[in-house]
């Protein structure tokens, strides 16, 4: 399974994930254990906040864990067939882990966004 986490600092799972342009990628091992295989550095333009439709770079990803995420994102996640996880407070590849074993799941309502006004 393909994950991508927001880390604007290639550290940490960073926040606001609509705008975030910056991602850490993992998929998992044949035992399970996450593998960082590269990162994502897309401009402001491929945000989801800000991208108007077509293919993106994030397509083929399963699930996108995020330090936070409104419900626009959550939704348009969802439209491209990737699963919303927000969890903060963990390090990247121990948060992928975590959902791995079944610790973390999908968000299902989020706080309200401003996306369409």
């Amino acid at each position: 399974m393909k994950f991508a986490v927001t880390s604007q600092d290639f550290l940490t799972i960073t926040g606001h994930a609509g705008k975030s342009t910056r991602f850490l990628l993992f998929e998992t091992d044949a035992a399970g254990e996450p593998v960082e295989t590269g990162r994502l550095d897309l401009s402001d333009e491929q945000s989801i906040h800000n991208f108007k439709g077509g293919a993106h770079p994030l397509d083929g990803v399963g699930v996108l864990i995020a330090g936070s995420a409104g419900q626009c994102f959550i939704d348009r996640m969802r439209e491209r067939g990737i699963v919303t996880v927000v969890a903060g407070g963990l390090h990247p590849r121990e948060a992928v882990a975590a959902y791995v074993a079944g610790l973390l799941h999908p968000a299902r309502d989020a706080e309200a966004c401003d996306c369409h006004e």
